[in-house]
């Protein structure tokens, strides 16, 4: 692995114009696709092998059309303290915006409130539904703007008016603030930790390229796939983040071979090859975290998983070939101040033409395999940068902050243990009163008129009213049909907890009939979930009573509830499945037994530290105003799932990025002790960089109205802060240091069937030092940057 990676580095730096011109053609010819494609869709959620989907599904068989998925827009109107709005005055102002919002090329239709008996039973709310021709998506501006204008018209009259419905979700915030807020933090934390304006800007210039061809990809097969918004989202999200951190640390590696004395072509493939096996590897952990959510069986979460780990592949092939290009162009731009001055006095110092450099090394040149090449030092001597090995002035490696650390945790490592996990399992806590539930319009900000109409709603015909069941009824083998339906509707409206039920719809065959049925209880209440649960379970002597029909409950609560169910029965096959496949992969890497099984304990403790903080904020409110977190409710049903994947991935990055460095170090002769204080000597700095820039972009998100968005996006800053600083910068070295020699143990049958990738690059390191100069000889010195 080592060996071919050090070649395409080297390759991509030496054809640098060829790999420019390869990636900015990938780029146009997805960005002009993306420009004539349909684009993404905010497609209808659907959820196999759940009672919800299976119900929705007879709908759309037996009621052909009805069940369409047109939008809809729900405007509610609310009389004055102490009037109705059946007073003669109110009726004629509900009745004329009525009117007006029946205009519209996009209105199918509008349900007057007087004559669809949809007004409360006190008389001081009313409700008119309109109903779209097209999707919600596809509701224009100015068919939202007829609806502003007829609630306004009623307005003037003295009504309050607000309205809600799918027609009036526009999106989300002002599209990119997110990702300007983050890229411009990950900009900051770069030119700290490099000091260098160009070793700044390539990780975020690689990383950009990289996300717009993800997302041109997404535009592109996002109408063929049904690839929705939310999927872009979250691939731009991962795409930027791993992006950054995947050239940051091949730029690293980069600077570091400079200053070991290293010809730029050399310290490019070296830096592929090394810091560039340790992305590959991380890579494939978060593709496969990303990959696995394909086993919860929720079409939409698998599309979002397999495009985010589309752009994790996109990024870490940028890393291998468009960084070295980039430092083929621009080798000495991404050094240190110092090191640049060295390089511009060593470059003046010397005659600029290869002939004079080759007739200088001559003396030095000795045969090696039948061939005459030219020997390292006579070759180096004036092109090695100040302070590198094998100069004059070359130094014990000097601490740091990183190994004063590690130091530090490796003198009192089970106080650091002990700390570390009691500190995680206390922020875990919250997660044990987890409640999952999908937000909905009260979720929202009561700054928007979707929100106020839902609460406007609740007011006037009872909290449950946001949030109807919906009965299907298949009475094909009554012999009945609507007396079947009536017995079945009396024993539904008998239950305890249901507040009415509407009058059957039937179809044109008279097979089949849909009902509603209004709990007494909020959409989010756990009394509806027991009242979901009770009609199911009382179904059998209920399809008893009316002999020869069955039925099933839908509608949106109750689809969210099966999604709930659905997601938690699926979440350990779903860890078994990813923990199992990175254990595999993490004993391939580090060729241990213990390291892998120490990676997967660190990542339950920061997996669960994250959960447990989300329910905190979003369920319990501790905070949640700093956040802008409206209304505290259940964490939406995919949250936990989304957190433990895409989590998983990214801590098992610093690992593999700190633990590698380790190993290298270990393999190459050092004690256990020793590897530790060398894989924060060098890894340290650059992986607190790479968390810090992953929390700046994550957080982010948390500024986006989504409340989906805006909870994933803290989950991940939080997850992403407990696992870099506590797990990996304070749990991992005291495990270790603990372990000993016996952290790198592994059984001889198990060494002897597993394969050998060599991420540590223990074969570069036994190359000949002639290797380098045959790699510099065809290239010109003054071209070469050195």
């Amino acid at each position: 692995m080592a060996t071919f990676l050090f070649r395409l580095g080297r390759w991509a730096f030496r054809r640098r114009w060829y790999v420019a011109l390869l990636w900015a053609g990938v780029l146009a010819c997805v960005g002009l696709g993306a420009l004539k494609a349909p684009g993404t869709t905010d497609q209808e959620f659907s959820m196999p092998g759940i009672e919800s989907q299976k119900a929705f599904d007879l709908m759309e068989e037996r009621f052909p059309g009805a069940a369409a998925d047109g939008a809809t827009a729900r405007v509610v109107f609310v009389a004055p303290d102490g009037q109705k709005v059946t007073a003669a005055d109110n009726r004629k102002a509900v009745e004329e915006a009525v009117d007006s919002l029946g205009d519209g090329s996009q209105v199918a239709g509008v349900a007057d409130p007087f004559e669809s008996q949809a007004v409360s039973k006190d008389g001081s709310t009313a409700y008119a539904t309109v109903t779209y021709k097209v999707k919600s998506e596809e509701v224009t501006d100015a068919s939202r703007t007829a609806v502003d204008k007829a609630a306004e018209q009623a307005r003037e009259a003295g009504l309050t008016v607000e309205a809600g419905g799918s027609a009036m979700d526009s999106g989300g915030g002002p599209g990119g603030v997110a990702e300007i807020i983050g890229i411009s933090m990950a900009a900051v934390v770069l030119l700290i930790t490099f000091g260098s304006l160009a070793a700044a800007g390539l990780p975020l210039l690689t990383a950009i390229i990289g996300v717009a061809i993800t997302m041109f990809t997404i535009t592109l097969l996002g109408s063929a796939l049904g690839l929705s918004t939310s999927t872009g989202t979250l691939a731009m999200m991962l795409g930027l983040a791993v992006g950054i951190d995947y050239a940051l640390f091949v730029v690293s590696r980069y600077r570091e071979e400079r200053a070991k004395g290293h010809s730029p072509q050399e310290a490019a493939g070296l830096a592929v090859g090394t810091a560039g096996s340790a992305v590959v590897f991380a890579g494939l952990t978060v593709v496969i975290a990303l990959a696995g959510l394909a086993v919860v069986g929720i079409p939409m979460l698998t599309k979002m998983g397999l495009a985010a780990a589309g752009a994790v592949v996109v990024a870490v092939l940028i890393a291998l070939t468009v960084v070295p290009a980039l430092l083929g162009f621009w080798p000495n731009a991404v050094l240190p101040r110092t090191a640049r001055r060295g390089a511009r006095r060593a470059k003046k110092a010397r005659v600029p033409t290869r002939t004079l450099l080759v007739r200088r090394a001559v003396a030095g040149k000795k045969a090696v395999s039948g061939r005459t090449v030219l020997s390292g030092e006579a070759a180096l001597g004036e092109h090695r940068l100040p302070g590198g090995e094998g100069s004059s002035d070359a130094e014990a490696p000097k601490d740091n902050l990183g190994t004063r650390w590690a130091r530090f945790v490796l003198r009192r490592p089970l106080p650091v243990l002990i700390l570390g996990v009691l500190g995680l399992a206390a922020l875990a806590l919250p997660a044990t009163g987890l409640q999952l539930g999908m937000p909905g319009d009260e979720a929202k900000s009561t700054a928007t008129t979707e929100r106020r109409a839902y609460d406007a709603l609740a007011d006037g015909f009872g909290p449950g009213f946001n949030g109807p069941l919906t009965i299907v009824v298949d009475a094909k083998g009554a012999a009945d049909p609507k007396a079947a339906v009536s017995t079945i509707s009396e024993e539904v409206s008998d239950t305890k907890g249901v507040v009415s039920v509407s009058q059957a719809r039937f179809n044109e065959a008279g097979d089949t009939a849909v009902f509603s049925a209004t709990p007494s209880t909020s959409p989010t209440d756990a009394k509806t979930k027991t009242l979901v649960k009770t009609i199911r379970a009382e179904r059998s002597a209920t399809e008893a009573a009316a002999d020869g029909v069955t039925f099933e409950v839908t509608g949106t609560t109750a689809l969210n509830i099966d999604i709930a169910t659905k997601v938690q029965g699926a979440l350990i096959p779903y860890l078994i499945t990813i923990v199992g496949l990175a254990v595999v992969l993490l004993l391939i890497v580090f060729r241990s037994l213990l390291v892998p099984l120490k990676a997967a304990f660190g990542f339950l403790l920061s997996v669960l530290a994250a959960l447990g903080a989300v329910v905190a904020v979003f369920q319990e409110g501790h905070g949640a105003s700093l956040f802008g977190v409206e209304q505290t409710g259940p964490i939406m049903s995919m949250m936990p799932i989304f957190l433990v994947g895409i989590v998983f991935g990214l801590a098992m990055d610093y690992e593999v990025f700190l633990v590698s460095r380790m190993r290298e170090s270990y393999v190459h002769g050092e004690s256990a002790r020793e590897a530790v204080v060398s894989g924060f000597r060098h890894s340290a700095r650059v992986v607190v960089a790479a968390a810090l820039i992953m929390i700046a972009v994550f957080a982010g998100f948390i500024g986006e109205s989504d409340s989906m968005i805006k909870m994933i996006g803290f989950g991940l800053a939080t997850a992403v802060l407990f696992d870099a600083f506590v797990v990996r910068m304070a749990l991992v070295p005291a495990i270790l240091s603990l372990l000993g020699d016996k952290a790198w143990w592994l059984p001889k049958w198990m060494d002897r069937i597993l394969p050998r990738v060599d991420v540590e690059g223990e074969t570069l390191n036994r190359r000949p030092a002639e290797h380098e100069v045959e790699a510099l000889a065809p290239e010109d010195p003054v071209r070469a940057g050195v």
